[in-house]
């Protein structure tokens, strides 16, 4: 007799605490395959987690009511369309690096000393000359205007008023003179190279003349990406979406959509360049007279190029997951790129991060200051201007706990001494 065949079986969760259905629940926002499912609620509906959704979706109605960045995602997908949303909340191939970016964190450990006062926790940073409330900025993210109608501006409102630094993609919705109106400051601006010099030189003399003086070279990028779980995951019918996007064919951002580009004749130019390199950059270094830094370094060997070719600074990013297949956490590559370049030239680093912890274990490997991305784009997408101030709020003070709780005072003192990590070999 033949033995029955193995079935698969959902797990069902039974007699579990609150505590453990709400870490279950979070476990499950992280994945891109339960949002590109139509997020925690529907995914618990499909598959039988529980019998009512609406006790265990716990979707806040009010930025206020959050107490982690994670509350902000479920609420952001439900008003974001699914095509956006799918996009957003992907990553490239197998999702792998999307997924590493996350666990990275699992294998560093807090060193905390005790018995230091922590009545007066200083998160302030100087980056590059100017003075900011902590060391968490805003990451790039191109057309905010898919996630809300405030767009850039709602996020430039509330980096002004959590006194945080933003970095404007090349491919924002919003012009870089609307933006720093808005910020009150001029924005760090994210440089997306054309493959023409002449519109390359255009986009920095108009980046220049709005009174931003530092740009970052992204360069993880340059030939495209394969997103296998957004094209799995999107609706099918994409017809919806060109009334927005006004597209003859395959439904998607137009140059229209980026103002950046207004007034340039981009007929026969690609929006990044693929024969991008240190000649170019060379080009760049010289041409542009503010502060140049390169974001998408993962590497010791490309850091020590950083240096000899004049940049003022790095990015340790892989773009969120959204690059480059590597497999490998930005936490993780953090270390070799501080020991190669030491404090010849200042290291940043985003990738994942959704703890104040988190910012805390990048501060103590090197960092000098720590980008996040879908966070505040949930914000953004909930609840506008307001969600964004929460999240960065929430942030902001998980950072000052654990500074605190450590024994240190100020940023400065976040050394490799606060951090232990057994399963790297560095």
């Amino acid at each position: 007799m033949k033995d029955p065949p193995v079935t698969r079986k959902v797990p069902i969760m039974r007699h579990s605490t609150s505590v453990d259905r709400r870490e279950f629940l979070q476990f499950l926002a992280g994945s891109p395959y339960v949002a590109s499912l139509g997020g925690v609620a529907a995914f618990i509906q499909q598959r039988a987690f529980a019998q009512n959704t609406q006790e265990t979706s716990d979707v806040i109605a009010d930025p206020g009511n959050a107490l982690d960045v994670f509350d902000f995602e479920e609420a952001a997908r439900r008003k974001i369309q699914p095509a956006h949303w799918a996009y957003m909340a992907s990553g490239v191939d197998d999702d792998a690096t999307l997924r590493a970016n996350r666990e990275g964190f699992k294998h560093v450990q807090l060193r905390p000393r005790r018995l230091r006062d922590a009545t007066k926790v200083d998160m302030r940073v100087e980056l590059f000359g100017a003075v900011y409330d902590s060391p968490i900025f805003l990451c790039p993210v191109g057309g905010q205007k898919c996630v809300h109608p405030d767009r850039e501006l709602a996020v430039a409102q509330a980096a002004k008023a959590r006194g945080t630094m933003q970095m404007l993609s090349t491919t924002a919705s919003a012009t870089v003179e609307e933006v720093n109106k808005a910020l009150g400051r001029p924005v760090w601006y994210q440089l997306y190279a054309p493959s023409s010099w002449e519109v390359c030189e255009k986009i920095l003399r108009r980046v220049e003349a709005a009174g931003c003086s530092i740009v970052a070279l992204t360069v993880d990028n340059t030939t495209g990406r394969f997103y296998e779980t957004y094209f799995r995951t999107r609706p099918k019918d994409l017809r919806p979406c060109a009334a927005c996007h006004e597209d003859k064919g395959e439904p998607g951002p137009t140059l229209k959509d980026r103002p950046i580009y207004d007034g340039i004749n981009m007929t026969g130019v690609r929006q990044q360049n693929p024969a991008m390199d240190w000649t170019f950059v060379d080009r760049l270094r010289k041409f542009w007279q503010g502060k140049l830094i390169i974001k998408g370094m993962d590497t010791r060997e490309d850091a020590r190029l950083c240096v000899e070719h004049g940049l003022d600074g790095l990015l340790v990013s892989n773009h969120g997951g959204r690059s480059t297949e590597t497999s490998r956490a930005t936490i993780e590559a953090l270390p070799e790129i501080v020991a190669e370049v030491g404090s010849r030239i200042p290291v940043f680093v985003d990738g994942g991060f959704r703890r104040g912890t988190d910012v805390f274990e990048a501060l103590a490997l090197g960092a000098k200051a720590v980008g996040i991305g879908r966070p505040y784009i949930w914000g953004l997408g909930a609840f506008g201007q307001a969600g964004v101030e929460r999240v960065l709020e929430i942030l902001q003070g998980e950072l000052k706990l654990v500074m605190g709780n450590c024994g240190t005072r100020t940023v400065a003192e976040v050394t490799r001494d606060y951090v232990a990590t057994p399963d790297w070999k560095i």
